[in-house]
């Protein structure tokens, strides 16, 4: 075999792509975060007053940033590592690690958070769950929506860098090297 399949390529490019949207969206989240804190601030010491529901929209977009931006640091490598063992190794002996550690590690604990989390969500929607809090937001059921979403973004993302292991492993250093040239360029 000369080259990888391009069927692999593309969708190693897609769910990448994906993922970059993604984290690119909730990033905007940040801002509303500061803003929103600044109004709250504002209102309570100089109007002297509050707004439960802007408080627990902070909460929201925070939950946000977190669960939905989880795929986007795996993505750009931005997830919590042993450096100093990784870092000196091939790039053959990172792949090795990396695909253990999504079948040994992300899948099982992505899939046991999806799992046990399932009926929690579920009830949350079956009663469109709101908030415990007068003036509150009243959509619970999406803030425990993420707990669901999180994993599976975090599977697919996985599914792409392990894709992109094996086909170091075979010897596609340099396709792994375009795939990732492709998407820095694209993310600019």
């Amino acid at each position: 075999m000369d080259a990888p399949s391009p069927a692999v390529i593309s969708l190693i490019r897609r769910i990448n792509h994906f993922s970059d949207i993604t984290g690119r969206l909730v990033s905007w989240f940040v801002l509303a975060i500061v803003l929103i804190t600044f109004i709250v601030v504002v209102m309570r010491y100089v109007f002297n007053t509050g707004s439960v529901f802007l408080q627990e929209l902070i909460t929201y977009f925070h939950n946000y940033v977190i669960m939905l931006g989880a795929a986007y640091a795996l993505l750009k490598g931005a997830h919590v590592r042993v450096d100093i063992f990784y870092r000196p190794m091939s790039n053959k002996k990172k792949a090795w690690i990396d695909l253990f550690g999504f079948l040994f590690l992300l899948l099982p604990t992505c899939s046991f958070i999806f799992i046990i989390a399932w009926e929690y969500v579920a009830l949350s929607w079956k009663i469109f769950e709101g908030s415990q809090e007068a003036g509150g937001v009243d959509a619970r059921y999406l803030f425990k929506t993420t707990i669901l979403l999180m994993p599976i973004l975090m599977i697919v993302q996985g599914l792409a860098e392990s894709m992109k292991a094996l086909l170091t492993i075979a010897g596609f250093e340099e396709a792994v090297k375009a795939l990732d040239e492709h998407e820095e360029e694209h993310a600019l």
